[in-house]
């Protein structure tokens, strides 16, 4: 077997050197490469699974694809009251992310939120602020994730560079 793993090393590098040549033909790689945590190699991946930004109206759409999408159920959304069902006043509570997603551009956005928060720069702070008021790293990791694929998705379809000095952090 390990044999076999050996001859597979160059064919992987191969694949990856072909993968990062065809993202470099796309105009759009240069400008997504300059979003904190996704390098050439993650915009390649993201560029082939998504292949065009037009699929998607807006981000959520995106998020619920990539399955970053939250998923609101409950079920005591209605009660009984003289012999009628009324619904219960309030939203109802976020219960987990969408399980129907690409996994591949899931593993994608979290692997650049988790390299965007390990540098310096607008995320990293925003981690930092919400972790020391007690949010959950779990939930931030994810909102993180989220902030990276609307910004994706805004500066594939509408052009433009990133600029993280106009950045707000709450």
């Amino acid at each position: 077997m390990h044999d076999q793993l050996e001859q597979l090393r160059p064919l992987r590098r191969k694949a990856r050197r072909a993968l990062l040549a065809e993202s470099r033909k796309h105009l759009v790689a240069a400008r997504l490469r300059g979003i904190p945590g996704l390098g050439p190699l993650r915009v390649a991946l993201l560029i082939a699974a998504l292949q065009t930004p037009h699929r998607f109206r807006t981000r959520r759409q995106l998020w619920t694809y990539a399955g970053l999408g939250l998923i609101q159920q409950g079920s005591s959304e209605y009660r009984w009251v003289e012999g009628q069902a009324v619904r219960r006043a309030g939203a109802l509570r976020p219960r987990g992310l969408n399980r129907n997603y690409r996994p591949g551009l899931k593993a994608i956005f979290k692997s650049a939120a988790l390299a965007a928060i390990r540098q310096p720069g607008p995320f990293k702070d925003y981690y930092d602020l919400r972790a020391q008021r007690g949010v959950d790293p779990a939930i931030l990791r994810v909102t993180v994730a989220r902030k990276l694929a609307a910004l994706t998705l805004s500066l594939w379809k509408k052009g433009g560079r990133y600029r993280a000095e106009g950045k707000k952090q709450a």
